[in-house]
């Protein structure tokens, strides 16, 4: 099974790179972030007809998240993220797909920090914590995957000292729950494979940043312990970041042998 993740900052703006993507990719699962369209103009038809299923949750010109799946329709088991029922952006859905939990997710950037971006990133990354405790207590296979809006260590970002020094995305906090939510039993999969590598899922659109390859590690495909053994081979499309309309993150992908 194939499972990739992309913030793709902008679904219909950028629907035939989608389409390119499925095309050339073929997951069987994919997780997308920063939809920026309303749930009507979500291209569900389009992705049907690539043969996708889909179920999403959108909030107009901001966030959105979204599960395809390959010849089927996930079903939904939580569309947002559990603990604070005010919270109506849409950075959260969770569907059972081919037997397993499968959530994409869009974390808050948290910028700029200190104030309530901030406040509000570091209270939804508990409550995804408590989420992921309550989800393991349930022993079933799951996979988090989307853009946790985290770099949590020097080795996921190109440097820390210059333009990135004040950000909410290497912010000691931050980092901190990052790793908090491994430690309740999750593996990084890309690091797993990975292990030396400096590698980048986001360039910024400005500085020049992807010329200059000034990246950072946002993206990520988390999964169980019990998937650990299942994982053969993953990796990072850097060429989509090069295409014509290209968003600034790349996809990230991963395959199981379940």
């Amino acid at each position: 099974m194939k499972v990739a993740t992309w913030d793709i900052n902008g679904v219909v703006r950028r629907l035939s790179v989608l389409r390119d993507l499925v095309g050339e990719a073929d997951p069987d699962v994919l997780c997308l972030q920063e939809l920026k369209c309303s749930n009507a103009s979500f291209p569900a038809e389009e992705l049907e007809h690539a043969g996708y299923g889909a179920v999403w949750e959108c909030e107009g010109r901001w966030n959105g998240v979204a599960i395809l799946a390959k010849g089927s329709v996930p079903l939904p088991t939580c569309r947002t993220l559990p603990g604070r029922t005010e919270d109506v952006q849409a950075r959260y859905i969770e569907a059972a797909v081919f037997g397993s939990v499968v959530a994409s997710i869009y974390v808050p950037n948290g910028n700029p920090q200190p104030g309530l971006k901030f406040d509000y990133k570091l209270s939804w990354m508990q409550r995804l914590h408590r989420h992921v405790e309550k989800l393991n207590a349930q022993e079933v296979p799951i996979i988090l995957a989307g853009d946790f809006n985290v770099a949590p260590t020097a080795q996921d970002i190109y440097d820390e000292t210059t333009s990135y020094r004040d950000s909410a995305l290497i912010h000691p906090a931050c980092r901190r729950a990052f790793l908090e939510l491994l430690d309740v039993g999750l593996e990084d999969t890309i690091r797993t494979l990975f292990p030396d590598d400096k590698v980048y899922t986001f360039w910024d659109y400005r500085q020049r940043r992807w010329e200059r390859n000034a990246g950072l590690r946002l993206d990520y495909i988390l999964t169980g312990h019990t998937m650990r053994a299942m994982l053969e081979e993953g990796g990072i499309d850097r060429p989509m970041r090069a295409r014509k309309s290209a968003s600034d993150h790349v996809p990230v992908w991963v395959s199981f042998d379940r």
